[in-house]
């Protein structure tokens, strides 16, 4: 069995998806405006520097700071709400097309992030990947603590994709990565196909020096524009329920072009 393993932001989509979402939690008064403008800010240094080690670490402790005591289920609730509205036009319809291809292809496809799991979750259900590895804050009485049971970051990442692999039975030298960021190095070392997407300058460097393919992604699609196999459960539902009225719709006019018949026919 092959896989092809997705980095989350800047690789499947245009930014920080935890950034990105900072303005709905904002609106339900899980953070402060000054939190709000530096993550604006943070946004910004993102899509243009990228994120090395020491701002990774930085936006953890501070992460980690600022959401002790939230409730989990509050901030599930958030997430899945506004994931359609805020996550699915940063989507790179390159990313879409390359999940597609790999599912053709037969290959297991997962998301491996370092945002929390009450992101990376309901985005892979979305996207209907096979698996994902995501950051799992510690919770304890249905609050997060402010501390990590796992942070899906650098060498952890690839130790995680290890275990999934040996788990499963994945052929890791047959598999793929990718990802934008040179602290994700040991996550492209770990299978025998690593892709740098939209790379950080170490990483570009790093990719020309071993030859490494290259992918560039520019375009940020809505999901909803997508092929049928990438439509969302919410755009399921509501397409049933339009295919449901419709049955309804037709059944009422057939009742009715037969009773019309049957009256003039007596």
């Amino acid at each position: 069995m092959e896989a092809a393993f997705f980095d989350l932001d800047k690789t499947i989509i245009a930014r920080s998806s935890p950034l990105a979402l900072s303005r709905s939690f904002f609106k339900e008064g899980l953070i402060g405006r000054t939190f709000l403008l530096k993550s604006l800010y943070a946004q910004l240094v993102f899509h243009l520097l990228g994120a090395d080690e020491e701002k990774m670490e930085r936006m953890r402790i501070e992460a980690a700071r600022l959401t002790a005591g939230w409730e989990q289920e509050r901030v599930r609730q958030v997430v899945t709400e506004v994931l359609e509205e805020v996550i699915s036009p940063i989507i790179y319809a390159e990313a879409l097309e390359l999940m597609f291809d790999h599912r053709e292809a037969g290959r297991l496809i997962v998301i491996v992030s370092s945002s929390p799991v009450e992101i990376v979750e309901p985005l892979a259900d979305m996207l209907r990947v096979d698996r994902f590895i995501a950051t799992q804050p510690t919770v304890v009485d249905g609050k997060y603590t402010g501390e990590l049971d796992f942070y899906a970051y650098g060498p952890f990442k690839a130790e995680a994709i290890e275990k999934l692999a040996a788990e499963i039975g994945i052929d890791l030298s047959s598999s793929y990565a990718y990802t934008d960021s040179i602290t994700d190095l040991p996550m492209l070392e770990a299978v025998g196909n690593p892709v740098p997407v939209n790379p950080d300058k170490e990483l570009r460097r790093l990719a020309t020096e071993r030859e490494w393919d290259v992918r560039w992604f520019r375009k940020p699609v809505t999901l909803r524009s997508r092929l049928p196999h990438f439509q969302t459960p919410e755009m399921n539902r509501q397409n049933k329920a339009m295919a449901a009225a419709g049955v309804v719709a037709l059944a009422a006019a057939t009742w009715w072009l037969t009773r019309d018949r049957s009256h003039k026919a007596t």
